[in-house]
């Protein structure tokens, strides 16, 4: 809350689960989204991943 209007933030930093999504996205590479945000980790990303899986599932299971 506060940051970044509510949403999701990886380990309460700027950087939201949907900008680091949107990287992978585009095609960069966990290295490349690190060398350009060192402030995150390779535990990061995995992180980043398991909040969206977990959150499709979810949603998957609620509109069922």
């Amino acid at each position: 809350p506060g940051k970044r209007g509510g949403q999701a933030t990886v380990r309460g930093m700027r950087i939201t689960v949907a900008d680091v999504l949107g990287w992978l996205a585009e095609g960069l590479s966990h290295e490349e989204v690190i060398a350009d945000f060192p402030e995150l980790t390779e535990d990061d990303i995995r992180a980043v991943l398991a909040f969206a899986a977990d959150r499709q599932r979810r949603t998957v299971i609620a509109t069922a």
